[in-house]
């Protein structure tokens, strides 16, 4: 009875104190409330000597959030107008670094598009190598450019006015023609060393350096599944450090081609505007120079010269890549005005939608017209040479021209892959010289045929807008001639006389057996699908001969795998 008693007083304790416990936790939620009310209503009382000072509000809203104290001043919150105009200034500036920095960070993804949509064109059994040149020309591109390509580029481009005015960029190598100077090459900007130790100089190294690696990669399309690795990575720093730079010097670094108008009346001189010609012509031509030396595919075209289809291995992938390159246009095409401030980007942005769109419209409707289907492939090449094409006029046409570039380039691309196949006997497997080539000279004359005069005073240091021959010009569009054949005589021989010398030192081609076998165990040391091809790769990618190893197949395998 005792320790029942005792028991119960336990049990009547323990309650009394959990009762307690929770009427001060009560007491404590309510005061905590009533004081959070009170904070929120009346403000708290300030000491004497602050008496004046407003207390601080929140601002949900954002419209009440910086001010007069927020200009740099030497007395705080009493900015002078000489330093209220410097904040202006500086902060306009800072709209423009920051716009060209994230549309060059859009551009730099348009390499994982590169890499999806070659991969899927091309076969299985080369895909670690074809992903692996996407991969490592970014690395060896970028690598070249800062060594050399970017000063030979834009070494004498002067002030960059976007971006405050800087003009460490003074050396430019000149000659003297007709009483003219013609701007070859830059010579400032080495290894961004120097002077160009400038956030502008850096700011516009990036966006140039990844429109370089878009030239550099298209190459690597037309030219997969029989391209030796070593002399891939050899290349990566040719056209980085010597054809690339060149070539855009004379378009965008103040060279020979900027300047046809200011010294010879030729409109605005050169105009390409995003890069149809300076990046796409330039790595479609170089495609096709390398695709010459290289040589077609095994098993390409039979003895009577008649091509045999060798259709890719995922389509899906190869449409995805597409996408992802369209997604990155909108910092291709917007984002060469180096400037956030300028309100055109929203008409580029426009005209490079609906020039994709009528690329892949007229592209799909011109095989099912043809050949009686639709062909998804054609459809994806034909939205990338809308964006290749209306990359050079963006800026200078209405959103009607630009439907209209896009679809011509939809059209052109599809004969130009036959054309180049059938014809030229060159094989391409992923249509990159059309796309690119053919595509990127179709742009930058459109410019000279369909600029409206709406935009570009003072473009190439020309006054008056930029018009086409429909609105006046005819001159404009001779210089729209002479830039695409100055790039593909200066373009296609260069690296056509570089790649027969590399082919000659070194070898150009992997061996019959390695491109039969395929690309990824030889050059690579591993399978992109080991699922499908077994898990014999890196025995033979270190030490076997194709002489001496026959690649296993599985039991059971389909027809389609066997083919791989």
């Amino acid at each position: 009875m005792r320790m029942n008693a005792l028991i119960r007083r336990v049990r009547d304790l323990r309650t009394r104190v959990a009762g307690r416990i929770a009427l001060a936790l009560a007491v404590a939620l309510v005061a905590a409330l009533v004081g959070r009310g009170l904070a929120q209503d009346k403000p708290a009382e300030a000491p004497a000597a602050s008496a004046a000072a407003p207390a601080p509000k929140p601002d949900p809203g954002g419209t009440a959030t910086g001010g007069i104290a927020d200009v740099p001043a030497k007395e705080a919150g009493k900015p002078t107008l000489v330093e209220v105009a410097d904040a202006v200034g500086h902060n306009k500036v800072s709209i423009n670094v920051m716009w060209t920095l994230l549309t060059g960070f859009l551009v730099m993804f348009m390499q994982a598009g590169f890499a999806l949509a070659e991969t899927g064109f091309t076969r299985a059994r080369n895909v670690a190598h074809t992903m692996m040149m996407n991969f490592m020309v970014y690395a060896i591109g970028m690598t070249g450019y800062w060594i050399m390509g970017f000063a030979l580029q834009m070494g004498g481009l002067g002030a960059i006015g976007t971006m405050g005015g800087a003009g460490v960029l003074d050396h430019e190598f000149t000659i003297s023609l007709f009483g003219k100077d013609f701007g070859l090459w830059g010579l400032k900007g080495f290894f961004l060393a120097g002077s160009t130790y400038d956030v502008a100089v850096f700011t516009l190294f990036l966006f140039q350096m990844v429109f370089m690696d878009t030239a550099a990669t298209i190459p690597t399309g037309a030219m997969a599944e029989r391209w030796k690795f070593s002399s891939f990575c050899i290349y990566g720093f040719f056209i980085s450090m010597i054809t690339y730079p060149l070539f855009a010097n004379w378009v965008w670094g103040g060279g020979w081609l900027s300047q046809l108008g200011k010294n010879f009346g030729l409109g605005h001189g050169y105009v390409d505007f995003a890069g149809s010609s300076v990046v796409h012509m330039v790595g479609g031509v170089t495609a096709l120079a390398g695709a010459l030396v290289l040589g077609p595919r095994l098993g390409k075209y039979n003895k009577d010269g008649t091509p045999n289809p060798i259709p890719g291995h995922n389509i899906p992938m190869a449409i995805l890549g597409c996408f992802i390159l369209a997604f990155g246009w909108f910092g291709f095409n917007p984002g060469s005005t180096l400037a956030g401030t300028d309100l055109r980007i929203a008409v580029i942005a426009v005209n490079t939608m609906l020039a994709s769109a009528s690329g892949a419209i007229f592209a799909m409707c011109y095989m099912w017209l043809r050949y009686g289907k639709p062909d998804p492939s054609m459809a994806a090449n034909g939205m990338l040479a809308g964006l290749v094409a209306i990359t050079a006029p963006c800026a200078f046409v209405s959103s009607f021209w630009a439907f209209v570039i896009g679809a011509v380039a939809g059209v052109l691309v599809c004969w130009s892959v036959f054309f180049i196949e059938r014809t030229f006997k060159v094989d391409d497997p992923v249509g990159a010289i059309s796309v690119h080539g053919t595509c990127g000279a179709w742009g930058v004359v459109s410019l000279g045929i369909f600029a409206d005069g709406t935009y570009g005073d003072g473009f190439n240091s020309v006054q008056g807008t930029v018009r086409g021959v429909l609105y006046g010009d005819g001159s404009q569009l001779i210089a729209q001639i002479i830039g695409p054949i100055t790039n593909f005589v200066f373009i296609f021989g260069a690296s056509y006389v570089f790649f027969k010398v590399l082919d000659a030192v070194l070898g150009m081609r992997v061996s019959a057996a390695d491109e039969l076998e395929g690309l990824d165990v030889p050059e690579m040391g591993a399978h992109g699908y080991p699922e499908v091809h077994g898990p014999s790769t890196i025995v033979r990618g270190l030490a076997g001969t194709a002489a001496s190893w026959t690649p296993a197949v599985p039991a059971g395998a389909t027809t389609a795998e066997r083919s791989r």
